[in-house]
């Protein structure tokens, strides 16, 4: 942080972590600091968690542990004290497909609790959190938010692409390749080649996928350093910024702040939502951003953010609706481009603070905006790249990302699967048809449980070449990577009584992404028949982290959450 960024230093207030230090009774408590190698000076500096999901399961996480120790570096050039700990993650790269996914959005939560519970647990007077895969983002923001101590977010960082024949690619096209080879139009052995190069490296998945979009909202919101979303994880200035985000965790403790819930606003919410919308970035962003909003205390839903996308152009060509990528994005000026666009267009409020507490608007001045090829200055599409449906089969609403869709409007028959494995078996032997509306039930929040992910289904369905032939509509969810007439989110979910319980085999769909509407083609009384004759499908044997989630979890609508949110902790 610059000399003429820094606030007026004000008298630190007394620090949590003194509660359990001082005293005669702390002697104990004193003697375990020094058993880590502390001393007397040490014991009396302020301590700073250093949480992340550094873990070698996954490319995405592999890097964070490298990033949290030169965080701590920058925390102890700032006269702070660093504690690093490590919390669980499940990466939807190894858990799609199966049952395992069912852990996936349930991990967002054990992120959140898991960083509350040592924050809280040992008084930490401020936080830094590193994040890489999709759902580890939104749980660090979250026990930010929650917790609402002096913060900062670091992503870790997208991989670089492989190349194969000529071009930039991604794990998407080996999905998407599956299903082609199951179709005929590639051989195995194309498969194999692209399966060895797709991915060259450390990072989490370089299109404008899940992680992405949300490191995106982590700077929109403020609670991250700006350049940070979009810098390549193998970046060498990643360890240079890691340690910058030490020492602004410091400044923001002896500066007071802003905190996270100063930058956590609902004007800062709707910025996020268009910086989403701009890029056609993942659906998932729907989930995500109204559970961020719920720490804070803002009720927040897919309403408000329709509202938003529906202000905001479409102005960034990013993948999978688009041609480019995290890398690309990051060399025109990364996520401040984006606003700069929209701040010039009107579509987003300037007197948000960043995470200097500077207003966005002064931040934007100087910083470079559209580029015209990356971030286009003649918009792609004149709202943004996702839509909320609503309608009889959606009352709360539905999400589809229409960045690349060729055409707005699908209606079919529908083919009634009441799971996710039901439907994959169908698709795998091409067992379906142009028209068909794929309707994939009981797979929500509580139904699921745990609202599993289906970019296994809708790549290979992509792949086959009937992205946009056929639909796909599901009270689950979708990959960032996600494109195609996918419809997923539906709330109220099939488990809850919601409509998509009643529909059968044969009835006839509407999906109408300009008129924003989800419609089953039944008259009202025969709807009336069908929800009074529905009975709930018997409850699956869970134990453990499922049976707490499905009883515990609310609708996606407004985050999928597990709690009354807003509260101190």
């Amino acid at each position: 942080m610059s000399a003429s960024r820094r606030k007026p230093k004000k008298v630190i207030p007394i620090l949590p972590s003194r509660v359990t230090v001082e005293g005669l009774d702390r002697a104990p408590h004193r003697a375990f600091l020094r058993g880590l190698g502390l001393s007397d000076a040490e014991i009396g500096q302020p301590f700073v968690g250093i949480a992340s999901t550094d873990a070698r399961n996954t490319p995405c996480n592999a890097l964070l542990g490298h990033f949290a120790q030169a965080a701590g570096e920058g925390v102890r050039a700032e006269g702070g004290v660093p504690f690093d700990f490590a919390c669980a993650s499940v990466a939807d790269s190894m858990s799609m497909n199966h049952g395992g996914m069912r852990y996936s959005l349930p991990s967002r939560e054990l992120v959140a609790d898991g960083v509350e519970a040592v924050a809280r647990g040992h008084a930490y007077d401020a936080l830094v959190a590193f994040a890489g895969c999709d759902k580890t983002l939104p749980g660090m923001m979250m026990a930010m938010v929650r917790l609402d101590l002096p913060s900062v977010f670091v992503y870790g960082g997208a991989a670089l692409p492989g190349q194969w024949r000529g071009r930039d690619v991604t794990v998407l096209d080996t999905y998407e390749a599956v299903g082609a080879v199951m179709a005929g139009d590639l051989q195995p052995e194309d498969l194999d080649e692209l399966e060895h190069v797709c991915l060259p490296g450390l990072g989490s998945c370089p299109g404008q996928f899940t992680a992405n979009t949300m490191a995106m909202v982590s700077e929109t919101l403020g609670l991250a350093l700006p350049g940070s979303a979009t810098m390549p994880a193998v970046a060498d200035a990643r360890i240079a910024q890691s340690r910058e985000a030490g020492r602004v965790a410091m400044d923001l403790l002896k500066n007071g702040g802003p905190r996270p819930r100063e930058l956590v606003t609902r004007k800062s919410l709707e910025n996020a939502c268009a910086a989403v919308a701009a890029t056609g970035g993942s659906t998932n962003a729907g989930l995500h951003i109204p559970a961020i909003a719920h720490e804070a205390g803002i009720r927040f839903s897919l309403d408000d953010l329709a509202r938003v996308s529906r202000r905001t152009p479409l102005i960034a060509d990013m993948k999978p609706g688009g041609r480019f990528l995290a890398k690309d994005l990051h060399a025109v000026g990364g996520v401040y481009a984006v606003l700069k666009a929209l701040l010039e267009r009107g579509v987003l409020h300037g007197d948000c603070l960043t995470i200097y507490g500077t207003k966005l608007e002064h931040a934007l001045r100087d910083h470079p905006g559209a580029d015209g090829e990356v971030v286009r200055r003649e918009p792609l599409l004149a709202t943004g790249g996702l839509v909320v449906l609503k309608g009889n089969l959606a009352p709360d609403g539905a999400l589809i990302k229409v960045a690349g869709l060729k055409a707005m409007r699908f209606e079919g028959r529908a083919r009634v699967f009441d799971s996710e494995e039901a439907c994959a078996e169908v698709v795998r032997r091409r067992a379906y048809a142009a028209g068909d509306v794929l309707v994939i039930r009981y797979e929500g929040p509580k139904g699921g449980p745990g609202m599993r992910e289906m970019l296994g289904v809708t790549a290979l369905i992509y792949g086959q070449g009937m992205g946009e032939k056929v639909a796909l509509l599901t009270d689950g969810r979708f990959s960032g990577a996600t494109r195609g007439m996918m419809v997923g989110y539906v709330s109220p979910e099939a488990a809850a009584g919601g409509p998509l319980a009643w529909v059968r085999n044969g009835d006839r769909i509407v999906i109408d992404c300009q008129r924003r509407q989800l419609t089953l083609e039944l008259p009202q009384a025969e709807l009336a028949r069908r929800r009074k004759r529905w009975k709930a499908p018997r409850a699956r044997r869970l134990s453990g982290v499922l049976e707490k989630y499905a009883a515990q979890v609310g609708s996606a609508f407004r985050g999928a959450v597990t709690h009354r949110g807003g509260g101190k902790t």
